[in-house]
This record gives C-alpha cells, sequence and structure tokens, in this order.
C-alpha cells in the first residue's frame, strides 16, 4: 500500500550465482607451454666483495669516535645486505627447481609466467630472510624511545601477503590448485604421472 507523501522503495534485486542464463562462456586467451629459462639470481640479490672493516682510532676525541660508530655502522649494515644477497640467491634458486618443474605440469606455464614466478621466488627469498633475522634479533629491539617493535616484522608481513596472491595466482596451494586446469595435448598414459 503506497503512503501519500512517500516515494516507493524499488523492488528487490536478486543475485543469481553461476551462468543462469546459460550463455556461453569465454575460456580465456590459450599461449603454448615454454620451457622457462632460470634468471641469473645476481641480477635480483647482487654480490659485492666486503671492505675491511673501519678501526677504531687510537687517542680520538669524541668527534672522531662519533665518526669512526658511524663508518662501522655503515660496514655493518653492507655486511648485512651481502649477507642477505647470498641467502636470497640459494632461496630463490631452490624455490625455482622446485616449483617450475611442478607448475609447467600442472598449469603449463608459458613464457608471459616467468616474470610472475621470477617475482614469486624474489619474494620466497626475501620473506625467509625477514623470518630468519626476526629470529636472530627478536622481536621487540630498541628503538630511540625505548623497546619497539622490530621494524622486520612489518616488512615480513608485507612480504607475506604479496607471496598469498602469487599462491593463488599460480595455484601453489591445495585450494588454488582446484581451479587450475591441466595443460592440453601429451600423453594420456600413466608414464607422466609425477606420483608413480
Amino acid at each position: 500500500m503506497a503512503v501519500p507523501g512517500r516515494k516507493p522503495k524499488p523492488p528487490l534485486q536478486v543475485v543469481r550465482e553461476g551462468n543462469p542464463g546459460r550463455r556461453p562462456v569465454r575460456e580465456g586467451v590459450k599461449l603454448p607451454p615454454a620451457d622457462l629459462v632460470e634468471p641469473d639470481w645476481e641480477t635480483f640479490f647482487p654480490g659485492q666483495c666486503l671492505p675491511e672493516k673501519p678501526r677504531a682510532p687510537r687517542g680520538a676525541d669524541d668527534e672522531e669516535l662519533k665518526e669512526y660508530r658511524h663508518e662501522v655502522a655503515i660496514w655493518q649494515r653492507l655486511k648485512l645486505a651481502i649477507e642477505a644477497a647470498e641467502f636470497g640467491r640459494g632461496v630463490a634458486g631452490r624455490e625455482w627447481s622446485g616449483v617450475v618443474p611442478v607448475l609447467q605440469m600442472m598449469a603449463g606455464l608459458t613464457s608471459v609466467d616467468r616474470s610472475t614466478v621470477v617475482d614469486y621466488c624474489v619474494c620466497v627469498a626475501r620473506l625467509e630472510w625477514c623470518e630468519r633475522q626476526l629470529s636472530i634479533e627478536g622481536l621487540v629491539t630498541m628503538g630511540q624511545r625505548g623497546p619497539c617493535r622490530n621494524p622486520l616484522t612489518t616488512v615480513a608481513t608485507q612480504y607475506r601477503t604479496q607471496l598469498k596472491a602469487y599462491i593463488g595466482e599460480l595455484g601453489l596451494s591445495p585450494s588454488a590448485r582446484g581451479r587450475l586446469t591441466p595443460p592440453e595435448g601429451g600423453d594420456d598414459g600413466d608414464d607422466d604421472d609425477p606420483f608413480d
């Protein structure tokens, strides 16, 4: 019943899932599978030579000691960066060799997928480095105003969020694998079964 002075409410709309109109669904673009070439991980994790550690000046005044501490802090950050790069090269290479053959069998990787897989491997390597450093340094560090949360926790959280996106894109979790369509072609025999 309409009330004078009020606008009538619009009719309730029902949203249906699936394909109720039975319209043809586009499958998307099909690309030929490709053998992906592992990148040179030194591009992403460059190797450097660590210079000699600065030596403490003898009989130095406060200004010289302050400069020395500054040089040591720079040297320590460089040392940590070199260790992180070496660690990253190893983890990224290990991840590539473990994931790419499986993805080629499950999803049929193409040449356009290479950058996504490379980014995934770099993300895994950096996240593992963050977690390793958090285990060494602890979750709480000393800041200028006292104890505070280690900044690496924020970095690790950001990499973990990105990793979840890559896992979904590449089908690297049980639920994501269920949405993948295996590549067509090949033998229907049991010779290609990875679990034999």
